[in-house]
């Protein structure tokens, strides 16, 4: 009997999300402000003292810091998927600039997808314990 040769190239696996590794979507973040905006004082704060901090613990994520004069303060995220998604910072503290921030490093990039009017799953057959009702105990239900 012949045994089969294994080769190494065959035992390899790649990696996909949520199986044994996870590949972040976000490929960028761009940061934009103004320098003579007062709306912007917070993202110019946030950008000085935070910042490096931020993109130290996101090794995976290019930063990139832009002077838009005349605008107010945005974050612009570009994902893997093609799509990018932007978020006003104007109104907003150095900490909310950062959880901002932050949202943009957890999102997918997918598109956001309402669930109001979604087709809801409805079942021909009746469930295997049947309705449940409060009057059909020994001692009623009460509130």
């Amino acid at each position: 009997m012949a045994t089969q040769q294994l080769w190494r190239a065959q035992l390899r696996s790649y990696p996909a999300n949520g199986h044994t590794a996870f590949l972040p979507q976000i490929r960028k973040v761009v940061l934009e402000f103004c320098q003579h905006y007062p709306s912007s004082s917070n993202a110019r704060t946030f950008i000085s003292n935070h910042l490096e901090r931020v993109a130290r613990e996101h090794p995976h994520v290019e930063f990139v810091v832009r002077q838009r004069n005349g605008h107010e303060p945005i974050a612009r995220g570009f994902y893997a998927n093609g799509r990018d998604k932007v978020i006003p910072l104007n109104k907003l503290q150095v900490t909310g600039i950062e959880r901002k921030v932050q949202l943009l490093m957890d999102s997918s990039g997918a598109k956001i997808k309402p669930l109001k009017g979604a087709r809801t799953v409805e079942s021909t057959t009746e469930s295997a314990r049947g309705i449940w009702s409060g009057m059909h105990v020994d001692t009623p239900f009460s509130i």
